[in-house]
């Protein structure tokens, strides 16, 4: 088959994913799990060597062969876009294309806390959208940018590897950068960035201890900055912003991360009780006084407590936000509990919701 042949399959099944490797069948994988592809051969190293030559350009292919790994963007006019890893393994090649559609998620699509359009709309600070791979985080950020988009007039620069979903101009002007297409590094255009007047810088993702100190300075001098980190919790997550750091500077980034932290919202992604798609669980963090002093004195055991009892401000604990998913019936029981570590405090946070 022809990469638009499966992309066409993947589409059709909602698949968020399409591997392609030797010698198995193509394998797509559907709200989360994986599915082996019916009616296929199993693929050859010839296989997939046409695909890779299908959505690859001869000077992409040049890298390949230096590198051996590849990550850029893909398009399929009136079907799909996408986001291409190849690798090699085993000395054969093998490639994951990431579905991305070609409209804009909303907030209210998606059912993100409604909290999610404030936390666009603020002047300045540090947001951080976290949670493991696959957990939906480039989409939160597309849907508040979207939002922003659609209400305020702001200059927005995205720095994306590679870029996923792609903005028209509304209210704001949106520019997107891909690192290894419009720049060279994510450091090296977040420093730029900062020449280019802008409102709203979001990072795809924060992976080196130069790119944090730029984000932080960036969000010191007056900007909104917006980044995504592979932590599972709030507690997590400012442990390993601050554990980037020698010994030495860790006291100094407490003190400036609680001055410049606007909230940190982490994710996981549940199927739904219908079994069509699946749907956020968010733990929203929110820099209130309180927070603000647990970082700055490295008390960050405390930070669950804190969201557990500021509800009124628009906390929520991943428990939290399950159980209400619980109530409402979008999530089943079984799917909640596998995805909670403390089932005994979700039953109980469950019951007491019930009316």
């Amino acid at each position: 088959m022809r990469i638009r042949e499966l992309l066409e399959l993947a589409v059709k099944q909602r698949a968020s994913d399409l591997h392609l490797s030797v010698p198995s069948v193509p394998v797509l994988r559907i709200d989360g799990n994986l599915h082996l592809t019916e009616n296929l051969h199993p693929l050859s190293p010839a296989d997939v060597q046409s695909l890779f030559e299908e959505v690859t350009s001869p000077e992409r292919r040049t890298e390949f062969a230096g590198s051996h790994e590849l990550d850029f963007a893909y398009s399929v006019p009136g079907l799909t876009r996408c986001r291409v890893n190849i690798l090699q393994q085993r000395s054969t090649i093998s490639i994951a294309i990431r579905l991305i559609p070609f409209g804009v998620p909303s907030i209210e699509s998606l059912n993100l806390p409604p909290i999610c359009r404030d936390l666009i709309l603020k002047p300045m600070g540090l947001i951080l959208i976290t949670g493991a791979t696959g957990s939906g985080k480039s989409s939160t950020i597309a849907a508040m940018i979207n939002y922003l988009n659609e209400t305020m007039a702001r200059h927005v620069i995205t720095i994306e590897d590679p870029i996923e979903y792609v903005y028209s101009n509304k209210k704001s002007i949106i520019l997107q950068r891909d690192v290894g297409e419009d720049t060279f590094s994510f450091d090296a255009a977040l420093i730029h960035a900062l020449r280019h007047d802008p409102d709203v810088i979001v990072l795809g993702e924060i992976r080196e201890i130069s790119t944090m100190i730029t984000a932080i300075r960036a969000a010191e001098t007056g900007h909104l900055v917006l980044g995504t980190l592979h932590t599972i919790d709030a507690a997590q997550t400012v442990n390993r912003i601050v554990d980037m750091f020698p010994a030495t500077q860790q006291e100094q980034i407490r003190n400036q991360l609680s001055l410049i932290l606007t909230a940190i919202v982490c994710q996981t992604l549940l199927p739904r009780a219908d079994g069509v798609g699946r749907v956020p669980a968010c733990e929203v963090m929110l820099a209130s006084m309180a927070v603000r002093n647990v970082i700055r004195e490295a008390r960050i055991h405390q930070l669950y407590s804190i969201i557990q009892v500021s509800k009124k401000e628009g906390m929520q604990t991943l428990n939290q936000a399950i159980a209400n998913l619980m109530v409402k019936g979008m999530v089943t029981k079984e799917q909640a509990y596998l995805r909670t570590s403390m089932i005994e405090e979700l039953k109980g946070i469950y019951d007491s919701y019930q009316p």
